[in-house]
């Protein structure tokens, strides 16, 4: 649907201002997308009220204590690309408080090789594939013997004229074999999508590569091409992730102290049922609504709303959905064509469990920042080696003291620690994390643990996922006074959330104001 230009005089932010003043707008989910949504409408004036089933903000960045120190237990990190995400931390007031993850530790290691041999994660790469087969650290997991099959299948096969491959898996597998398939890119895969190379969308999640591949019609020279021009564009060194010393949960406790000042209305622990529109939309849900005496319906006059089966179902000017995909497609296809929720919908589930120990054994971080898993080798994907990795952690422990986070799950395979009571999953995680540590951590050593479970969202680069997606955003557009966002539609981690969040919202914003306007 083509957006219609702004009339002359609208940007006057006076004047914004005034129409924004008794306009309403719902916000369902309030993980990171909704809040940076809620903050684009309350910034200008709306009446915004932030429904949230969970009880407390935050979806899949969350911090909490854990053996009296308060750690992420979802995202931890955030991708530098773009500069959105640093640049909301700054207008937070949080810019000082950013750091860089640790370099000295030796990087991340692979485990599950054959003979149970554990390696350095070759440096470089693209999602796993070196650029050439013959550095040292690609030998030692694939061997001279792999390293020249490689070599020798991608240098002789017939040339690549066209960069498009519908699978990244089948990709490499045609070109340089099962072993790099296996032992390089389905650990980053699991890794980063939870998923396998067979269903990532190369054009997706490796942009330019096919590109490359029709310029030099091998594999190992597109990626080496790749990394070279990435490397020409860098202005300057920095990492490709940072933090922020307290954890990512402080982001979300930022956003809700600055909506706040917006008195934005919260509504936690409040499932939402359904949405229905009257000529104003209703947020129907299972708890107590938000009460506004003085709000108007879209026809300009007093909100009484006395049905009988719904008396507090309040009215707004839009809702915005930001929830995850099974709920917003349940709450939306009522009111679009196309977006009833399916089992194919359903994106892999994690579960996280964060171990503090009392290990010196770990001061000198055996095995780098984290670990990754051959898929099938371990019940665990991956760890990460958190006292290793981030030095803010590491002040705040007494010495000897570690935190560790091992992550179960993947598209397809439910967290080993489903189905196990407390005991049994602390156990298992203990496990997982001797064997890829390499390292023997008794029981006794574990002071405390927390296991926080999530939904994923389809991983974005997954095989059909950027055309689906885009359909689905296009006939929530073609409806008045609705819009959504979230990691299902916009991808995962917040380098891509954000950014989709507040254009989306600017987006419905725009819409409403104009409407009010010809008012």
């Amino acid at each position: 649907m083509a957006e219609r230009t702004a009339p002359a005089g609208e940007t006057d932010l006076a004047e914004l201002r005034r129409r924004a003043a008794g306009i309403r707008v719902a916000v369902i989910g309030a993980g990171a997308a909704g809040l940076v949504a809620a903050r684009e409408f309350a910034g200008l004036g709306f009446s915004v009220d932030v429904y949230e089933a969970a009880e407390s903000p935050g979806g899949a960045v969350r911090s909490a204590e854990v053996a009296g120190v308060r750690l992420d237990l979802g995202a931890e990190s955030f991708a530098t690309r773009g500069g959105h995400v640093r640049a909301l931390i700054d207008e937070l007031g949080l810019g000082e408080d950013v750091v860089e993850p640790g370099t000295g530790a030796g990087g991340a290691w692979l485990a599950g090789l054959p003979d149970g041999r554990t390696a350095p994660l070759p440096k470089g790469g693209l999602l796993g594939i070196p650029a050439t087969p013959f550095a040292a650290d690609v030998r030692r997991i694939i061997g001279w013997g792999g390293a020249w099959r490689a070599y020798l299948a991608d240098t002789f096969k017939p040339v690549l004229t066209i960069g498009h491959a519908a699978s990244l898996g089948k990709l490499v597998r045609s070109r340089l074999g099962n072993t790099i398939a296996d032992r390089l890119v389905a650990p980053v895969t699991s890794g980063v999508y939870s998923a396998d190379p067979d269903d990532i969308d190369p054009d997706v999640a490796a942009p330019g590569l096919g590109a490359a591949i029709t310029k030099t019609g091998r594999l190992f020279s597109a990626v080496d091409r790749l990394q070279r021009e990435r490397r020409d564009a860098v202005k300057a060194p920095g990492s490709a992730v940072q933090g922020i010393a307290g954890g990512m949960g402080r982001l979300i406790d930022a956003l809700i102290e600055d909506l706040a000042t917006h008195g934005v209305t919260f509504c936690t622990a409040t499932e939402v049922e359904r949405l229905e529109h009257d000529g104003a939309w209703r947020v129907v849900t299972s708890g107590t609504a938000p009460e506004h005496p003085d709000a108007v319906d879209s026809e300009g006059s007093e909100s009484t709303d006395d049905r009988d089966d719904e008396p507090d179902a309040p009215a707004y000017d839009a809702v915005f959905v930001a929830t995850d995909e099974g709920m917003a497609r349940r709450l939306l296809s009522p009111h679009t064509e196309g977006l009833a929720p399916a089992a194919s919908h359903d994106g892999p589930a994690v579960a996280v469990a964060t171990l503090v120990l009392d290990a010196p054994q770990l001061d000198t971080a055996p095995r780098g920042t984290g670990v990754l898993t051959v898929p099938g080798s371990f019940r665990a994907k991956a760890l990460t080696h958190v006292t290793a990795k981030w030095a803010w952690v590491g002040d705040t422990l007494e010495s000897g003291r570690h935190v560790v986070r091992v992550s179960f799950g993947a598209q397809g395979d439910a967290p080993a620690t489903d189905g196990l009571s407390e005991d049994e999953a602390a156990q298992l995680a203990l496990e997982q994390a001797s064997a890829m540590l390499g390292v023997e951590l008794a029981l006794e050593q574990l002071v405390d643990i927390r296991i926080q479970r999530f939904a994923q969202s389809q991983p974005a680069a997954a095989i059909g996922r950027r055309e689906a997606v885009e359909a689905a955003r296009n006939r929530v557009i073609a409806v008045e006074g609705l819009g959504v966002a979230g990691a299902w539609i916009a991808g995962t981690g917040l380098a891509q959330v954000v950014p989709d969040a507040v254009a989306e919202a600017d987006r419905l914003r725009h819409a409403v104001l104009w409407r009010a306007g010809e008012s």
